[in-house]
């Protein structure tokens, strides 16, 4: 394993030996309101300064981007961290919950790690080397069109200006494809789509550290990963299109119609 990806997973064990700990102890936890639907606790906090510990002492001049703290964007080396992805459900014990970093190297995604420390399942990718779980290559589903699949999603509940055109493009969605899933993290929703226990999946108004480590898994299990342009500034616009590509290009097809003029800027 690469020494980036060795380091990536230190940490996200780490955190997730935290997480679990307070897992089945959540009247102890402590909950803050960041704004409208946004919660974080001191769990997601104890989290973060685990993965911090590892990464500033393996490499302190690397730059660090998190949920709950800024970080310099334009650094050689910039990691991007979730230690928590999945926090309402974590709060309310819905086991659906996962650990996510991803390492920048002069803008191109290097090292994407995805960790589910209640199921001990750890995804891995490295630029050029492919995408593992459990050590397992593994392969996004490439079915011959959108009907009959199985899609995740994410509703736009901190995006309420969103509401509308995200309900028109479920939808347009619903009627073409076999099923449909919501289940709060998108970082381990990412995963499932590299791993192909979902075939594909799109959302409104993520932002970088749910999608970072993710969007690497896919592309190194051959798969695709656009903005609603379909473009690659995902990680700018935090709006999500993913699957195979021949998916994607359905996926865009059946949404591009409902986008409202603020998604399609």
């Amino acid at each position: 394993m690469h020494p980036m990806v060795n380091i990536a997973v230190r940490a996200a064990r780490s955190a997730g030996n935290i997480i679990v700990r307070y897992a089945d102890r959540l009247d102890r936890v402590k909950i803050e309101e960041k704004g409208h639907n946004d919660f974080v606790s001191d769990v997601d906090r104890m989290a973060e300064q685990a993965i911090l510990q590892v990464l500033h002492k393996a490499y302190p001049s690397h730059a660090v981007i998190g949920e709950e703290f800024g970080g310099e964007r334009d650094a050689e080396y910039v990691w991007i961290i979730d230690p928590l992805d999945g926090t309402r459900n974590f709060l309310r014990g819905f086991p659906h919950w996962a650990v996510s970093i991803a390492l920048i190297h002069r803008g191109v995604l290097e090292v994407g790690v995805i960790y589910d420390p209640l199921r001990q399942e750890l995804f891995t990718a490295k630029r050029g080397a492919g995408a593992t779980l459990e050590n397992r290559r593994i392969r996004v589903n490439s079915l011959p069109n959108i009907s009959g699949t199985l899609l995740g999603t994410g509703f736009p509940f901190r995006q309420p200006e969103h509401r509308e055109a995200y309900l028109r493009m479920f939808t347009a969605v619903f009627a073409q494809v076999g099923e449909l899933r919501r289940a709060g993290s998108a970082a381990l929703d990412l995963a499932y789509v590299a791993c192909g226990r979902l075939d594909g999946f799109w959302e409104i108004g993520l932002k970088e550290w749910d999608i970072a480590a993710g969007a690497l898994l896919i592309q190194e299990a051959g798969g695709m990963i656009t903005d609603f342009a379909g473009h690659n500034r995902y990680l700018e616009t935090g709006n999500v299109v993913a699957g195979s590509p021949r998916l994607c290009q359905q996926l865009l097809h059946t949404i591009t119609p409902h986008l409202s003029p603020a998604l399609q800027a």
